[in-house]
């Protein structure tokens, strides 16, 4: 916040010109002052808590002057009410606090006892217990109540401080001072901040893990009596709080507890902001999403310190040593975050990825989920890290952008033109994704549970696929390098998607499946391809004859898949079956066409096969006649010679 303005109001009489005079005089003055004064701007400064900039506004409590005050009352974003004997005390319940509720505004009120030279024979604490707390518990919005006195210079830069911190600090977002507790969204925030901090998570701040904490939040290091004074601190008050490990979340939450009860809630707020809480205790819109564009024609993929990051995690929180995460591993490893991804639930994880016999993901999964999200939704690992925690440096103040760098932006990828593409260059992309097109009943459903190794169901139980379905998983080429694929089944959204440029300008790969031992199957292919073509036609593709292990008939179609493939000068049909175990070369092909897809890219309308070569033959063959020719004519000069 830049400005925080404070709205003193109060009867007459009671001070308030005297406070502000001897706040910028620093000193009381004797001589009589105007009734009210103007309004005084204080810059910033080492001592204003964010160094904001403070302005000053004195009002009067006349009648003729209540148009005015009632105006810069609903200007202030605090209110310092002034009161200084007892029939100015009983009208801060009777009239002012009621009076700025009939106004709407909703702005703390920090209650002031001035002249307090005049009671010295009463206490604080006593003014506190019989005045302040039945006014605080009747009430909330009052945020603090302190003493003062303009005559001896008492307690003057306190009170207005309070005002500043009651903006820039605010108690009630924080803590409930009738039920004396934690509100629920701050209990929530601490409790994400705990996970954070807890980096081994065993349930405990260790005294390594505190000393981080300080040092992230405060800049200075804890000295080790300090640290017993707040585990003794925590400890008297729950018992069970601190133990040989360390500090309970029950007892990170009592020690904030404490501090918003003791008036040191700035302490609370510190600890917020430095995790990237904004003042309605939701995380930054900056850290969740932090600028990051992706060019036309690249793509978003885990760096490696991405990758080790969602490796150190699964690992922490695969408490029984399985190498898969199960329901309450996931529940647990999630519990800083709003939950599972919804992208990852539309697409039915974990059944989209690698799992175990118990249907838990494995680690190869976990990994390759990660991937397909970075890959086609990007900004949703962005806000995953910043809600897990990632952090180069656990010990010092995050950056908003530090979750950037465990993202890479891959090449561009060029569509070549026509004539060109069969020397399209090689794609330097790790994460590839490739649309399975084809007749209903025709094997896309079963390629991608394989795709998982995964059963196939019986043929007998067969059901269209509704709705798109995707299938993540790692790929190995010959020679070690790995790749993540992504088979995607577009279900009913085939049409919206097949006529939308951006969609499929994330495809690689196109695999046209069709059974084989089904004649009317091809022919959804071939009126599939005439239908979308000037889309189709500009991305690579496979024809995939599946349930090859079955008798082969004849396609009820003009050109048969073999002559339609040659046509298109693209390899011809590949013919597989989920029952062989030779299904995983297919994937390894379709990898390999994505990385490389020159000749898989379809001839176009009068492009013969080669064109691109055949032309770069022609020079070629042309530049060596002319060298023969060259050649015959300096032999028959020197013979002539």
């Amino acid at each position: 916040m830049a400005t925080v303005r404070i709205c003193v109001c109060g009867d007459e009489g009671a001070g308030k010109s005297s406070l502000i005079t001897s706040l910028v005089k620093d000193i009381f003055v004797t001589t009589k002052i105007q009734p009210t004064l103007p309004q005084i701007t204080i810059p910033p400064s080492i001592g204003t808590p964010d160094n904001v900039t403070t302005t000053i506004v004195d009002t009067s409590a006349l009648p003729q002057e209540r148009t005015t005050l009632n105006k810069e009352i609903k200007k202030s974003n605090v209110i310092l009410l002034v009161y200084s004997d007892h029939y100015s005390y009983e009208r801060v319940a009777l009239f002012w606090l009621p009076h700025f509720r009939s106004l709407g505004v909703n702005v703390p009120v920090v209650l002031c006892a001035n002249k307090s030279d005049k009671t010295s024979n009463t206490s604080t604490d006593q003014v506190v217990e019989d005045e302040m707390l039945p006014l605080m518990s009747e009430f909330k919005e009052i945020d603090s109540c302190i003493r003062t006195s303009a005559r001896e210079h008492h307690n003057i830069n306190e009170v207005f401080f309070l005002c500043q911190k009651a903006v820039t600090d605010p108690i009630a977002p924080l803590f409930d001072s009738k039920d004396s507790s934690l509100k629920p969204a701050c209990v929530s925030a601490l409790q994400r901040i705990f996970y954070l901090c807890d980096r081994d998570h065993d349930g405990h701040l260790s005294d390594k893990e505190v000393h981080d904490f300080q040092i992230k939040c405060f800049g200075k290091p804890l000295s080790d009596l300090d640290l017993s004074n707040i585990k003794s601190s925590i400890q008297s008050q729950l018992p069970d709080s601190v133990t040989d490990k360390g500090i309970t979340q029950s007892g990170f939450l009592l020690l904030n507890k404490l501090f918003a009860e003791k008036g040191r809630h700035e302490t609370v707020w510190l600890i917020l902001r430095t995790f990237h809480y904004t003042d309605s205790l939701s995380l930054q819109s900056s850290f969740l999403s932090p600028k990051f564009e992706v060019p036309a024609n690249s793509s978003a993929e885990l760096s490696p310190a991405g990758y080790r990051f969602f490796v150190d995690l699964f690992l922490l929180h695969d408490k029984d040593n399985d190498v898969s995460l199960s329901p309450s591993e996931l529940a647990a490893l999630f519990a800083p975050t709003p939950g599972i991804p919804s992208q990852w639930q539309e697409n039915d994880f974990p059944s989209c990825t690698v799992r175990n016999d118990a249907n838990y993901v494995t680690l190869q999964g976990w990994l390759a989920q990660w991937s397909m999200t970075t890959f086609t939704s990007y900004r949703t690992t962005l806000a995953y890290l910043a809600y897990l925690g990632f952090d180069s440096s656990p010990s010092s103040p995050s950056s908003n952008t530090s979750t950037l760098k465990a993202l890479t932006i891959t090449k561009p990828r060029k569509r070549p033109s026509r004539g060109r593409r069969r020397r399209a260059p090689p794609v330097s992309r790790t994460v590839l994704q490739a649309f399975i097109l084809g007749a209903p009943n025709s094997g896309k459903s079963a390629l991608l549970s394989t795709f998982l190794s995964r059963p196939s169901p019986p043929s007998q139980t067969y059901s269209p696929s509704l709705q798109p379905r995707n299938a993540v998983n790692t790929v190995e080429l010959p020679g070690g390098k790995q790749v993540t694929l992504i088979l995607s089944e577009l279900g009913d959204h085939e049409p919206a998607i097949l006529d939308n440029a951006a969609k499929l300008a994330q495809c690689d790969v196109v695999l046209y499946t069709y059974d084989s031992g089904d004649a009317d199957s091809f022919a959804y292919v071939v009126r599939l391809r005439e239908k979308y073509a000037h889309h189709l036609d500009e991305l690579p593709l496979l024809f995939v004859a599946t349930k090859a292990d079955r008798d082969r008939v004849r396609q009820d179609c003009e050109t048969q898949p073999e002559e339609y493939a040659a046509r298109l000068g693209v390899q011809k049909p590949l013919h597989v079956s989920v029952a062989w175990e030779s299904i995983p070369e297919l994937f390894v092909q379709v990898a390999e066409v994505g990385l490389n897809p020159g000749s898989a890219y379809p001839k176009g309308e009068g492009e013969e096969e080669g064109d691109g070569d055949g032309l770069m033959a022609y020079w070629v063959a042309a530049g060596a006649v002319c060298v023969v020719a060259a050649a015959v004519v300096g032999i028959w000069r020197r013979m002539s010679s």
